[in-house]
């Protein structure tokens, strides 16, 4: 079968399920108020589920597809999640089904054109368009320079979609009406090992060691343990998070 999408994550799969950073309840609950009501979403391009989980919290049923393999055979969630393999481009549900579709750190993988045409096809009317993202991990100022020094080796090996992520989605020709969504922070109390180990599932980690040879985390994990202020207490890190929501029209 011809592979009809940028598939950047197979091959870290399973560094990519253990290591990603959990949501904050505060986003999904707010998703949930926003919708028609609470039967069914959507969730596109949800990688090894770490947003289906938290939906499940909110919503009845939560339908959460991915077009790669690899990545559904890592997901996980409760009873009323059902995962399955499917492009967002070509979605099975029917007409006016769901009353949200999310996207987490996803969309800049889309070919929006035509995911926009299945958001109008799918959603019920008043439902929701929701997509987030989240740039650069942000470490404690000890860390910064060594983290600094990581990031320059891998900046080159980024695909080019990532600078949409750069820019928080600028510019995109969203369908429906523009809802305004609250701030959320995105933070984590994590140790050195899943520091490292959310390093490794980059897609730029990957093709820096497919390009050289070279693991770029491993080359740089004893400088970020030397800086790290006591081994065995983890430190705080957070992600600047950015939500695009729209509405269609009843």
């Amino acid at each position: 079968m011809t592979q009809l999408f940028a598939d950047h994550f197979s091959a870290v799969a399973a560094d990519y399920a253990s290591a990603r950073p959990e949501y904050p309840d505060a986003l999904f609950a707010w998703i949930a108020s926003a919708s028609p009501s609470r039967s069914q979403v959507w969730e596109a391009g949800c990688g090894s589920g770490q947003a289906s989980r938290g939906l499940a919290r909110h919503f009845e049923r939560v339908v959460a597809t991915d077009p790669a393999q690899a990545q559904i055979a890592q997901a996980s969630g409760p009873a009323n999640v059902a995962f399955s393999v499917e492009a967002a481009e070509r979605c099975s549900l029917a007409d006016g089904s769901v009353d949200a579709i999310c996207v987490a750190q996803a969309l800049h993988w889309f070919n929006r054109d035509p995911f926009f045409n299945q958001c109008s096809r799918v959603l019920k009317p008043g439902g929701v368009l929701v997509a987030w993202g989240y740039q650069d991990v942000e470490v404690p100022p000890g860390l910064a320079q060594v983290n600094a020094a990581f990031q320059a080796d891998i900046a080159g090996y980024w695909p080019a979609e990532r600078a949409l992520i750069d820019s928080a989605y600028a510019g995109f020709k969203w369908p429906f009406t523009s809802v305004q969504a609250p701030a959320f922070p995105l933070e984590a109390q994590w140790t050195l090992p899943r520091l490292l180990g959310y390093f490794a599932s980059y897609s730029a980690s990957q093709r820096y060691r497919a390009a050289t040879g070279v693991d770029a985390v491993a080359r740089h994990a004893q400088a970020f343990a030397a800086a790290w202020p006591d081994a065995s207490a983890p430190l705080q890190v957070r992600w600047p998070l950015f939500v695009h929501a729209r509405r269609k029209d009843i």
